[in-house]
């Protein structure tokens, strides 16, 4: 039976073994712990994400409609800014991270687009 990249993980893997006391190695294990049930969430929550903005790029081509929406993106863009402040979060950061999204969906709506008109962006507007 083969095993999938999650089961292969270990939590328990460092370079620090042996060189910090059981007790922080312990309490850093702990830590990980928690990042590593964040981290997956994260990888869940964007799949999600990715299948609601893959909806929005099938509605798009079947309307002749841009991949990207530059005054949507703003508002996302500076919302979300908002939301990173409040949770003590570096702007900057979020920024950079909702941009690396949005180039992602905007890539993938391009694909969408281009297959259902034939590879022909013109059709979409672009």
């Amino acid at each position: 039976m083969t095993q999938t990249p999650a089961e292969e993980f270990d939590p328990t893997a460092s370079s620090l073994a042996g060189k910090v006391s059981d007790d922080v190695m312990q309490e850093l294990l702990a830590v990980r712990s928690s990042i590593d049930n964040i981290d997956a969430t994260l990888v869940y929550l964007l799949a999600e994400r990715f299948k609601a903005t893959q909806r929005v790029g099938f509605l798009k081509a079947e309307h002749s409609l841009p991949a990207g929406d530059p005054g949507r993106e703003a508002a996302q863009i500076s919302r979300l800014r908002r939301l990173a402040e409040d949770a003590h979060l570096d702007p900057a950061f979020a920024e950079k991270f909702l941009n690396f999204i949005i180039s992602e969906v905007i890539r993938h709506h391009q694909a969408i687009s281009d297959n259902h008109n034939g590879g022909n962006s013109n059709a979409a507007g672009l």
